[in-house]
């Protein structure tokens, strides 16, 4: 990577839906900007993914060491060369661990309470994830404090999303292993990139510069 590990021990996920704008080669260039850990890829609602498109996308990832993984359903992970999956807690975690799992990896999102987290940390998810990857106004808060106490208390990785550059700050003080970059946060600058480089430089040095 381009820079140096973070000094917060956290690592950014970059969040991106798939749709026909989307670029592989800007999808790469926001990876090299930053510490990149995973890239989540998200399915536009009602549409069906193309398996080769996705690989196109995942491949501009995957050069440079990111894991790729797929919002909900396990079906394309291994026909895309996917990494796994970022899967809502419940029936659909399940069955993506029973599937997949030790090959590939998967992610417990959907996690709205303290008992919701503790069971999907104790069902073998390799992370726990606070906060949609669209995030609401106002949840915030709510994400930091799980974040901040599920920090505190367990070995499993826990991810929260920011949609902010100042809650990329709060969730690396919060503990956050991951920090999710909410579609919203990349592209408010206009070029995800930037976002990443900015982003980069709130975890190593606290930088407060817009």
């Amino acid at each position: 990577m381009a820079n140096p590990p973070p000094a917060t021990g956290a690592r950014l996920m970059l969040v991106f839906t798939v749709t026909p704008a989307l670029d592989p080669r800007m999808v790469e260039a926001a990876v090299r900007a930053g510490d990149v850990a995973c890239v989540v890829l998200r399915t536009p609602a009602g549409e069906k993914l193309d398996a080769a498109r996705l690989a196109e996308i995942a491949g501009a990832a995957q050069r440079h060491d990111a894991a790729v993984l797929l919002e909900g359903s396990e079906g394309l992970v291994a026909s895309a060369g996917l990494d796994g999956v970022h899967v809502a807690a419940g029936p659909a975690l399940d069955s993506a661990l029973r599937l997949l799992k030790p090959a590939a990896i998967v992610g417990a999102a959907g996690l709205a309470t303290r008992h919701e987290a503790m069971i999907a940390g104790e069902s073998g998810a390799d992370y726990v994830a606070f906060g949609a990857l669209a995030p609401e106004p106002g949840e915030f808060f709510r994400v930091r404090d799980l974040v901040e106490w599920w920090a505190e208390l367990f070995e499993v990785p826990c991810v929260g999303v920011a949609s902010s550059l100042d809650e990329v700050t709060a969730l690396a003080e919060a503990g956050a292993d991951f920090i999710a970059l909410s579609e919203t946060l990349l592209a408010s600058a206009g070029e995800a990139p930037k976002v990443v480089a900015a982003a980069q430089a709130r975890l190593v040095s606290g930088d407060d510069a817009q």
